[in-house]
Formats: structure tokens, C-alpha cells, sequence
């Protein structure tokens, strides 16, 4: 395959590298431990853990198979969208079902709006690529609001910041995939999982937060 143009790649990284801050590229796993842990709590920060790696997991295998025009792709595209609606059911104790509803919605539009990316850089369409990486970061700050207006302990313009950062990895795999830079992509992997980990940590934080009698 050949490798992917310069100009290319100067679309696909313009947009992420000038949204975001330099703070926000701080990935690590890693989050401060309070003194004392509820099993409520410990139960919330596992569920939210899991279902935002599986998102990156899910994610990366729809890369990979999507790029290699492999028979799986639409089998590992639905196991995808399932996870979206598994992390919008997650909140509807919290939130209700239609919050719920909406949350799953948004993700799905994100996973779909991905796969029209990954096909235009696949394909090397500049004008598509261009359009729907523009549909992607708007949908990223959509998700954003709804999290921030349900719950006043997350901070929009951070939830914004760790999206757009989640975008920029899943950009990185494509590209490294797409120049068969095979280390490029498993580094910008395993940085992209650590930061996601670090955003459901945030959601968890927030949901204990607010409906602190819940987690007693």
C-alpha cells in the first residue's frame, strides 16, 4: 500500500493539534485514590472502566478491519454500537431513561461519523475526510454539553479537551495503520487506552459527586 500523502496527513492532524491544550495530552491511568472507597463506588469506577475500554478496544478492531477490507467489519461495527448503548444504559440509574437514550445516540453518531472518516482517508478523498472529521469534533462537543449540563460536577471545556484527545488517537491508529507503521500504532493504542481510562474515571467521579447517598 502506498504510504498515505503528506497532505493527507496535514488534514487529518490539523484539527486535533491546534484544539488541543497541552494539558490534556497528559495520558496516564493513573488517578488520585480517596481514603476510603465505597463498594458502591468501586462498583461504578469498575462498570465505567470497562465499558470506555471496550470502546477503545471495540474501536481498534473496526480500524483494522475496516482498513483491511476484512469480512468481519460490519460483525465488529454492531459489537461497537453495542457498546454505546451499554454505556448509555450505565447512566439511566442516574439520569433516567431518556438521558440515558440521548447519551447512546450521540456515541453512535460518533462511531458512525468514525467510520466515514476512516473510508475517506482509506480512499483518500480530501473533501469527505475534511467534512466529516468537522462532524466528528462537533459531535464530540455535543457529547460533551449533554454530560455537563446533566451533571455540574464535570467541567465542559475538559470533557471537550479529553474528547478531542480521544479523537486525535483514534486519527494516530488510522494513519499509523494506513503507513503500516505497526509500532506508531500500537504505541498510539495503548496511550489512547490509558486515556480513556482516565475519562471514565472522570465520569465516575462526577456521578459519585452528585448523588453522594448512593455511594454510602
Amino acid at each position: 500500500m502506498k504510504k498515505i500523502t503528506s497532505s493527507l496527513l496535514a488534514l487529518l492532524f490539523i484539527a486535533v493539534v491546534m484544539v488541543v491544550p497541552n494539558d490534556s495530552t497528559k495520558t496516564t491511568s493513573t488517578t488520585p485514590i480517596e481514603s476510603h472507597i465505597t463498594k458502591s463506588q468501586c462498583k461504578l469506577r469498575t462498570l465505567q472502566r470497562k465499558l470506555w475500554s471496550d470502546h477503545v478496544i471495540w474501536t481498534r478492531d473496526f480500524i483494522v478491519s475496516d482498513l483491511a477490507s476484512l469480512e468481519d467489519t460490519s460483525t465488529v461495527l454492531q459489537r461497537l454500537l453495542r457498546n454505546q448503548d451499554d454505556i448509555g444504559n450505565s447512566i439511566k440509574p442516574y439520569y433516567g431513561e431518556e438521558a440515558g437514550n440521548t447519551l447512546s445516540k450521540l456515541l453512535r453518531e460518533h462511531i458512525e461519523i468514525a467510520g466515514q472518516v476512516v473510508n475517506a482517508a482509506k480512499t483518500n478523498n480530501k473533501l469527505d475526510l475534511d467534512k466529516y472529521n468537522k462532524l466528528w469534533y462537533q459531535n464530540a462537543d455535543k457529547i460533551a454539553d449533554f454530560l455537563s449540563s446533566a451533571n455540574p460536577n464535570l467541567s465542559n471545556k475538559e470533557l471537550k479537551d479529553m474528547l478531542h484527545k480521544h479523537l486525535e488517537f483514534v486519527t494516530n491508529e488510522a494513519v499509523s495503520r494506513l503507513n503500516k507503521d505497526w509500532n506508531s500504532d500500537i504505541e498510539t493504542f495503548d496511550k489512547g487506552y490509558d486515556h480513556m481510562l482516565m475519562f471514565a474515571d472522570t465520569i465516575s467521579k462526577g456521578i459519585i459527586k452528585q448523588f453522594p447517598d448512593k455511594f454510602k
